[in-house]
């Protein structure tokens, strides 16, 4: 087996520890990565690559090492940041013609100052759609990103770019942010795995707990212990073996005693027609089987959401464009869906708003009780297959926004709930299309949750042995 290629087959655990170990260098990992993100440029997943400055770090890193033998919770691994993330000596452009042109910054956002922390090595910006708006990733000022499944199809959004990378192996891990879905949508879409995590657990993430902080950040990897690393170190970066590792690890063997509800209601409806493929209930239907073989108390659940979801959620969403400094004459450089967006917002009263906010807090509190009847509830992440690339630009403004309601009936109530979340692929169809569950725990759970994606991935893999 050649370096290079031995250098992709392993986890980024692994990776990690062969670094820390002296077995590879942060030079040659970055060189490894590098390559095959300039093999697969059609894929999309990138906005920018700094090569030269990610080379430069790997250097840095090695020499330090060699100084001191003392390495990060990341060290030498190479992961980027979506392209709503300022990292200084690169634009950050939005995904949007607007501010395409905006000037190199100076400072790093606190996320991406926490990665150089724990030693990560940052090689670019990854797409996303204009202003992280949507489920799909494609923008007017860079390739779309793909899904590697089939080049054809959307990678989903807004954390379509990292999901990509992650997925094809241009990246061992990548963080991703969640709004309403950014990371589970596109970790399903793609067959990784996905953790939100709930409101308020990531420092650097906004901390207030109301309906209209919505966007947390969280990890997207191959594996579950992956995810569980990186979220260890979004939580302090100077941990090197912290306590959702921890529990990933834990969770090969055993979920441990969880009640689990699981349920095919969305909040869109009957506002909207939900229907589910064939696949989507298949994954959801082996998921609860496997667990509930593994001695889990597994039962379906029996109730509908309070009414006007779909109203209030599309009322908060939108609003918050409003709140962004834009030039005068913005809406002119805007994509149509953006700009649909933001002049809804200019169009409200601030009593409209306030009243959806009120509203939909009711609904949250509510929702919440029903879900606290079980440690976790389970349901589908995905509808229906990704659609093709540029599907969603065909449609006028508004079927385009319930077009994505309808693809990801499931992710952003779970924004709105502020609770955590991770999607694990179960299924792969004939097609060769992954299809995920998404697992929705209480407050404060996000290790129980990676212990339950451990054992559910270490069941899966098992299920495909003997099938």
């Amino acid at each position: 087996m050649t370096e290079n290629h031995a250098i992709g087959s392993l986890s980024a655990v692994q990776l990690r520890d062969a670094i820390a170990a002296g077995t590879y260098t942060a030079r040659q990992v970055t060189e490894h990565f590098l390559a095959v993100i300039g093999q697969q440029v059609d894929l999309g997943a990138f906005m920018a690559v700094d090569a030269d400055a990610a080379l430069a770090r790997a250097d840095e890193l090695d020499a330090a090492y060699a100084s001191t033998g003392v390495v990060g919770p990341l060290h030498g691994l190479p992961i980027a940041f979506k392209d709503t993330t300022n990292i200084s000596g690169m634009v950050t452009t939005f995904g949007s013609q607007l501010l395409a042109d905006s000037p190199v910054q100076t400072e790093d956002d606190p996320v991406a100052q926490n990665a150089k922390t724990a030693g990560a090595v940052l090689v670019g910006k990854t797409t996303i759609p204009e202003f992280a708006l949507s489920c799909h990733s494609d923008n007017s000022i860079s390739d779309p990103a793909r899904n590697p499944r089939n080049p054809e199809l959307t990678a989903g959004g807004s954390s379509g770019g990292a999901a990509t990378a992650v997925a094809a192996g241009m990246l061992p891990v990548a963080p991703g942010t969640d709004g309403g879905g950014s990371i589970r949508i596109p970790a399903a879409a793609t067959g990784i795995i996905g953790l939100k995590p709930g409101r308020g657990t990531i420092p650097t993430d906004e901390q207030s707990d109301d309906v209209t902080n919505l966007s947390v950040t969280g990890p997207l990897a191959r594996t579950v212990e992956d995810a569980a690393m990186l979220m260890d170190t979004l939580v302090d970066p100077t941990q090197q073996r912290g306590r959702y590792v921890a529990a990933a690890q834990d969770g090969k063997s055993s979920a441990g005693p969880l009640t689990i509800g699981y349920t095919t209601a969305a909040p869109f409806q009957p506002d909207l027609d939900i229907t589910l493929a064939q696949s989507a209930v298949q994954a959801l239907t082996l998921a609860i089987t496997l667990l509930s073989r593994d001695g889990l108390s597994v039962e379906e659940m029996s109730f509908s959401y309070p009414p006007e979801y779909h109203k209030n959620f599309q009322t908060v969403w939108t609003t918050a464009l409003s709140k962004v400094p834009l030039p005068e004459g913005a809406e002119n450089q805007l994509e149509a869906l953006t700009r649909d967006f933001l002049l809804q917002a200019r169009s409200r009263t601030a009593e409209q708003y306030q009243h959806a906010i009120e509203d939909l807090s009711q609904w949250a509190e509510d929702t919440r009780r029903i879900f606290g009847a079980y440690d976790v509830v389970v349901t589908p992440v995905l509808a229906f297959t990704p659609p093709k690339v540029g599907t969603f630009a065909t449609m006028e403004p508004q079927d385009d926004y319930e077009y994505q309601c309808k693809f990801t009936p499931y992710t952003s109530m779970i924004n709105v709930l502020g609770l955590p979340a991770i999607s694990v692929p179960v299924k792969t169809d004939d097609d060769g299309m992954s299809w995920s569950i998404q697992a929705v725990g209480r407050i404060g759970t996000e290790a129980s949750l990676l212990r339950l994606g451990a054992r559910l991935e270490a069941l899966v893999a098992g299920q495909k042995r003997t099938a």
